[in-house]
């Protein structure tokens, strides 16, 4: 099977190099040049346009920063939808969106899927990274071996679009712990804490977490650098704040957490790193948050996997 891949970013360009690794026939498209030229350096094909990837795949898959651009590439690649087409959604996207890009798709005689990933950039590099997969049970069961290759723990989440709705959950529970993490951090600090022995501390306590064990190493680094900027979580928030609302969900901390990160695009700008966010708190209390021995980014040193597919407890 031909595989499409548009979107060569930090995300997208590591999710089709395990592809690429893996010996999957793989033609690339993005509008930076250079990106392209690297993946042809691989041994991938490339395409001078959406339209020309859908005429030729057999399974597109895009990876874009927003549904606009989703809807944008979209439009150029649906008059070469036909029957047995597949497009595949790996952007976090809002699920209205891929439900209705989806439903096109589906008229033209192809399936949809949306199938967000999640994880960390660090293992999107190795193809241990998760993903999610919303869909019919017939074409989860088709794209199967290509979600495998590029991710290890791979969770069949339901109809289409049931995928985007969970990783906006995540993405938002991974928001507010990198903002408790910050101020974790900075209050131990302040209260003449040693911050190696609190990395440890929160590290092996109920208070631990996979932000903690990734992101709060970079932090005390010095580096921020996730590859992931607060444009990208306060869009991430929106999404998440727009599914409360369309099911009547008052909910409380969620806007917090918007608010805080408007502040920080305000002061730092919107393409600042994301953990950056606790320069805030830094600037408000004068202190550096920074502790040696950590990484500067964030590497995967568990060994390439096979994927394997989630079966829900219960099922």
């Amino acid at each position: 099977m031909k595989v499409g891949f548009i979107g060569l970013g930090n995300v997208g360009g590591k999710l089709s190099g395990s592809l690429l690794r893996n010996g999957i026939d793989l033609t690339v498209h993005d509008l930076n040049e250079d990106l392209m030229a690297n993946f042809v350096e691989r041994g991938a094909k490339k395409a001078d346009s959406p339209a020309e990837l859908m005429r030729n795949c057999d399974a597109v898959i895009t990876c874009l920063p927003s549904p606009a651009a989703s809807d944008a590439v979209m439009t150029q690649m649906l008059p070469e939808v036909t029957k047995g087409k597949i497009w595949m959604e790996m952007s976090t996207t809002d699920e209205a969106e891929v439900r209705r890009l989806g439903a096109m798709v589906m008229e033209a005689g192809g399936a949809a899927v949306d199938c967000p990933v999640s994880g960390g950039c660090h293992r999107a590099d190795t193809g241990n990274i998760s993903i999610f997969a919303g869909c019919d049970r017939a074409t989860f069961e088709s794209i199967a071996p290509f979600l495998k290759t590029m991710g290890r723990r791979i969770l069949h989440t339901g109809e289409l679009g049931s995928a985007s709705i969970l990783k906006v959950v995540t993405n938002y529970l991974a928001t507010a712990n990198l903002v408790t993490c910050c101020e974790a951090l900075v209050t131990a600090k302040a209260a003449g804490m040693d911050l190696n022995t609190t990395y440890e501390a929160m590290k092996i306590s109920s208070g631990t977490s996979f932000v903690h064990e990734t992101e709060s190493q970079v932090i005390l680094n010095g580096s921020r650098d996730i590859s992931f900027t607060m444009d990208l979580v306060k869009k991430d928030a929106g999404l998440f704040q727009e599914v409360a609302d369309r099911n009547n969900v008052p909910l409380e901390i969620s806007p917090m957490l918007v608010k805080i990160f408007e502040d920080g695009i305000e002061r730092y700008g919107d393409r600042e790193l994301s953990p950056n966010i606790i320069r805030r708190l830094e600037e408000a209390t004068g202190l550096d948050i920074r502790a040696p021995g950590f990484p500067s980014e964030m590497l995967d040193d568990e060994p390439e996997e096979a994927g394997y597919e989630v079966i829900p407890t219960g099922l």
